[in-house]
């Protein structure tokens, strides 16, 4: 029988020298893979408060027309119906958030997403929308129109 002798292994310099490889590499692998996936990540933005913004001249708006305009960072939709009324309701649809879209030959507000409509008072009449359009209120001074929250 063969006595084995374990003789205790101390660290040598090539061990070392592998540890210190080694995070070496990791270190840069983690300072270059950090800043692209900080670039890939867009940056958080708060919600603009915006209570109310002028989106026009009455004068330039077409009976029986649609348009959008920004309210902060969301689209508001401004109808001005064939007898010149005027409305504003949300630019988003209550489905999935797709921009709605005035169509005069429905005569109603429509979504492209999935054939949503609303009629020209927010209300929800065909497709998948669950809820009315929140609705704007839309004042008139001299020949400027404003948009503001509220009804």
């Amino acid at each position: 029988m063969e006595k084995s002798t374990d003789v205790p292994v101390q660290p040598g310099k090539r061990d070392f020298l592998k540890w210190l490889i080694g995070s070496a590499t990791a270190a840069w692998v983690v300072s270059v893979a950090y800043p692209i996936f900080s670039f890939l990540k867009p940056p958080k933005q708060g919600e603009v408060e915006v209570s109310s913004v002028k989106a026009g001249k009455l004068s330039e708006m077409a009976k029986d027309s649609g348009m959008i305009v920004k309210f902060g960072t969301k689209p508001v939709i401004l109808i001005r119906k064939a007898d010149g009324d005027l409305k504003a309701f949300s630019g988003t649809c209550t489905h999935l958030d797709c921009t709605v879209q005035y169509r005069k030959d429905f005569g109603s507000i429509w979504c492209a997403c999935h054939n949503g409509k609303y009629d020209l008072n927010g209300s929800n009449i065909s497709g998948p929308p669950p809820k009315p359009l929140d609705e704007y209120k839309v004042i008139i001074k001299e020949d400027e129109i404003f948009i503001s929250k509220g009804t």
